[in-house]
């Protein structure tokens, strides 16, 4: 576990200080406009017409992407299966929540079983051993530890707030782009200012195994840039990919609602769910179209035309049935240039708050393990 026991302090397993319970799902509940809380494995909660846990309780996920999490409840409440309660606490109980927070996490995700859907057994439980020192003491630390994650939630909530405004007011920009067409704008269809020239290769051929591959999982949503780069010989690619150039667009086909878009400086090859997009010279430069492909406007159009049952993905007609008014070539750049570099000021107050935001949560791992190494004052 790691923490150092003090003089005074005890140590025991879990299920000897508190009732270790999973939830049970009841087709015959109904969860329509109940009385009590119904949680689930991603801690989401519905209300239900039954209780089965009461007062304070610790919450632990089973599976999903939650697990190794502890989440705190004081009320009435129902779960759902492999939502684990811990519940009858002979300790204090925010004690014991801050007490997993700190420790439950490491340990919870290595006790995973499984390989589709990763999950946690009851059993794991048990032999989870949990200091803990006399109840004033406990009382003190919870006192200290609530104060102070007090003001690290307020300061990260200062700092999400600011960083969300950092987005929108880039967001609100490119929009107010679009929404407000100058005089010489010019109505088109992106058929009339684009196109797609790439036919599929097999980048098994010798030519093509040092060219670098870019798929949708290597474009970061929203940001337009790219991650985990390998080669098609890194990747050991079997199926078609499409060549691109320096002067093209990439833009993902697959759930447009991510905006994974690209311009890129360099050639390589590029997933088939990649629509590799040549500006049609004179009509629209390579950045506008990138700005274009990134608004508001046009993801939601991308969004209508992708409706399905399974994966929503853009199809070729539709993409290029687009329709938008288009500033000549020379404001174009003009529109480029104030939009690059609001873009890079935005990127660089990103960058601030979301260091911040890791500096903080740090700070809460700092002093959890103050607390349990009996250094906390």
């Amino acid at each position: 576990m790691g923490s150092v026991l003090r003089e005074g302090w005890e140590v025991r397993k879990l299920n000897e200080i508190a009732n270790i319970r999973t939830g049970k799902w009841n087709a015959n509940h109904s969860i329509d406009n109940g009385e009590f809380r119904f949680y689930t494995c991603a801690y989401n909660y519905l209300q239900c017409n039954t209780k089965r846990f009461s007062g304070e309780c610790l919450i632990l996920p089973g599976n999903g992407v939650n697990v190794g999490e502890v989440f705190y409840y004081n009320g009435d409440f129902d779960a759902y299966q492999r939502t684990y309660v811990l519940s009858e606490i002979k300790i204090i109980a925010k004690y014991l929540h801050f007490h997993m927070t700190y420790f439950w996490k490491e340990l919870g995700t290595k006790k995973q079983y499984g390989s589709a859907t990763n999950f946690i057994k009851i059993g794991n439980f048990e032999d989870y051993d949990v200091s803990f020192p006399p109840l004033q003491e406990q009382e003190k630390i919870v006192a200290i530890l609530d104060e102070a994650f007090s003001a690290i939630d307020k300061a990260k909530a200062n700092a999400e707030l600011n960083l969300q405004n950092a987005k929108e007011l880039f967001e609100s920009y490119l929009q107010s782009v679009f929404e407000n067409r100058g005089e010489g704008w010019e109505e088109n269809k992106l058929n009339d200012v684009c196109k797609i020239t790439s036919k599929l290769i097999d980048p098994k051929q010798e030519e093509f195994q040092n060219l670098i591959h870019i798929g949708a999982g290597n474009i970061e949503s929203e940001k337009g840039t790219l991650i985990g780069l390998k080669t098609a010989k890194e990747e050991n690619l079997i199926s078609g990919k499409f060549l691109f150039d320096e002067t093209m667009v990439l833009y993902s086909k697959i759930r447009p609602y991510l905006m994974k878009v690209v311009r890129c400086n360099f050639k390589g090859l590029c997933s088939a769910d990649i629509y590799p997009l040549v500006p049609i010279k004179d009509k629209i430069t390579q950045d506008f179209l990138y700005h274009l492909l990134l608004s508001s406007h046009f993801t939601e159009y991308a969004m209508e035309g992708s409706q399905r049952a399974g994966m929503p993905k853009v199809n070729r007609k539709h993409l290029f049935e687009y329709t938008f008014y288009c500033p000549p070539f020379q404001e174009q750049k003009t529109i480029v240039k104030r939009l690059d570099t609001l873009s890079k000021q935005t990127k660089a107050l990103e960058k601030i708050y979301q260091e911040k935001l890791r500096d903080l949560d740090e700070l809460k791992k700092s002093i959890l393990q103050k607390a349990f190494s009996g250094e906390l004052t």
